[in-house]
């Protein structure tokens, strides 16, 4: 078996729903809940705030929990009373600091986890914004985030029926550590996985060329699929040549894909350095829920 070979390993034991208490994270927090329902996991909800000067000089000098501090938590803890964990009861959690680095370390603290975030979307013409919080934290993320978008359907009755995965890499030996999470939520919803590539128009000189190299990227992409990975589901490969949100978005669409996931290394053309060519105008366009996974340096983004 290659050396990059990876074996069907994925296990999740924590959901963290990592909400701002807006409108835009309901979706969001309907779909943490279905996930923990479906894995058994537990479920948390977390929200990341820093203190206004008030509120701080009342907890300096009275030393006693501010009004902004009890109101989150009263708020934090009925955002939990309705969403339903897949291990007990639903915890909540209120973190004191910047959500894109208390909330990465929180995933950490209860790895292997899942974090999942909603988002508006809303921003000017020339850019895709996510939302300031949920863009922060998808930047310094190492670990598996999905992020629900603004075209995603509610989830209703907290039943999420996923019929068919897409699994989009840029077959980089890293990239391929998604691959794992995509098989065994393959498995865990009886789904069909495609698993798809696509080559930039502009990385091919000749005609011919894009040919040959699109055979050889069928073996790349079998060889980054873990082990085993036809015993639980039979991956459709596609390879394709164009512009690869273009054609991501186009496959999500044609195939009617219910979960997007995205394996990503940070230095890639779909890496997250770059938010008008990278994966956020993906997640702002897409009609399913996004996975990302990536992985690398985000001391430069």
């Amino acid at each position: 078996m290659p050396a990059n070979r990876k074996q069907l390993v994925f296990r999740l034991d924590t959901v963290i729903f990592a909400t701002d208490l807006s409108s835009a994270s309901h979706n969001a927090g309907l779909y943490a809940s279905a996930i923990s329902m479906r894995f058994s996991a537990n479920l948390l909800i977390a929200h990341a705030f820093t203190l206004i000067q008030a509120a701080l000089e009342v907890e300096i000098q009275k030393k006693i929990s501010s009004q902004q501090r009890l109101h989150l938590n009263q708020d934090l803890k009925l955002a939990a009373e309705v969403l339903v964990s897949g291990r007990g009861k639903t915890e909540s959690l209120l973190l004191e600091g910047d959500p894109c680095n208390v909330i990465p370390e929180l995933a950490q603290r209860r790895s292997p986890s899942l974090v999942v975030l909603g988002t508006h979307g809303k921003g000017s013409i020339d850019r895709f914004v996510l939302g300031s919080a949920a863009e922060r934290i998808l930047r310094h993320s190492t670990g598996p985030t999905l992020t629900v978008g603004p075209n995603v359907k509610i989830l209703h009755a907290g039943v999420l029926n996923i019929r068919r995965i897409l699994f989009a890499t840029d077959c980089s030996p890293r990239a391929a550590n998604a691959a794992p999470i995509a098989i065994a939520l393959a498995e865990a919803f009886s789904a069909d996985l495609d698993v798809l590539n696509v080559v930039r128009s502009s990385d091919v000189d000749h005609p011919e060329q894009s040919h040959l190299l699109q055979r050889t990227l069928y073996g790349a992409v079998d060889a980054i699929m873990p082990h085993g990975a036809g015993q639980v589901c039979r991956p459709h490969t596609f390879v394709t040549l164009g512009k690869p949100h273009n054609d991501i978005l186009k496959h999500t669409d044609e195939r009617e894909i219910d979960l997007l996931i995205l394996g990503l290394h940070r230095n890639t053309h779909l890496g997250m350095q770059i938010r008008t060519s990278g994966a956020f105008p993906i997640i702002i366009k897409a009609r399913c829920p996004v996975i990302t996974v990536a992985y690398g340096s985000a001391s430069n983004l």
